[in-house]
């Protein structure tokens, strides 16, 4: 995460994103939790509530109202992706990778990818047949990115693409994977492993971590 006076709060990885929610998704819990408290408390009360103490226990709920709303106007601009993804019609790619898959299996992908750091990468994914996924993994197996793969061609005949554009701001090694069920076919009938997971494909370097 990355902030810096009079610059507005962003997020370089899923990882700071998801770490930031998960702070401030805590409290906002904690809150709503001492909400219930209060309500259950009053309706253990023999005596009625007076009519003032209602006033301030529906303002906090306004209150976590406004809270609640205001935090997802606050961060869904902060995440570069979302802006990148609005205004990916006048960004140029530092490299595009286009390759397609068949029958649970990778057509045309690279063998390998590198990728310096800072470079905005467009993968082109098209599918000949069912509905697959492209989904970036990290070795510890959290997923950086993906993406959903269906099929279907144009008036031309020509396939369906399904492409997204990634920025990369972290050194890291990771796997390739399809995030969507695409069959048994896709998974060893003995060992169930998944035959459509490609592992180590993609590099980033360059970094500073």
């Amino acid at each position: 995460m990355q902030s810096k006076k009079g610059e507005k709060m962003t997020f370089s990885s899923s990882l700071e994103l998801l770490a930031f929610h998960n702070v401030a998704y805590t409290i906002y819990a904690f809150m709503i939790i001492s909400l219930i408290a209060w309500f259950g408390y009053n309706l253990t009360r023999e005596e009625k509530v007076p009519s003032k103490v209602r006033i301030p226990f529906y303002g906090y709920i306004g209150f976590l109202v406004a809270m609640g709303v205001g935090h997802h106007i606050f961060t869904y601009n902060t995440i570069p992706w979302v802006s990148q993804d609005i205004t990916r019609h006048e960004i140029k790619p530092d490299a595009s990778y286009k390759f397609e898959i068949e029958k649970h299996k990778w057509i045309n992908m690279p063998e390998h990818v590198t990728v310096q750091c800072g470079q905005t990468i467009e993968f082109d994914v098209r599918s000949r047949d069912l509905v697959y996924g492209f989904g970036l993994f990290r070795q510890d197996g959290s997923m950086a990115m993906q993406m959903q793969v269906n099929p279907g061609t144009d008036v031309n005949g020509i396939l369906e693409s399904n492409d997204i554009l990634w920025t990369f701001n972290h050194n890291g090694i990771f796997d390739v994977m399809s995030t969507e069920y695409s069959g048994p076919d896709a998974y060893d009938e003995h060992t169930g492993e998944d035959l459509m997971k490609v592992k180590k494909w993609l590099t980033v370097v360059g970094c500073k971590e």
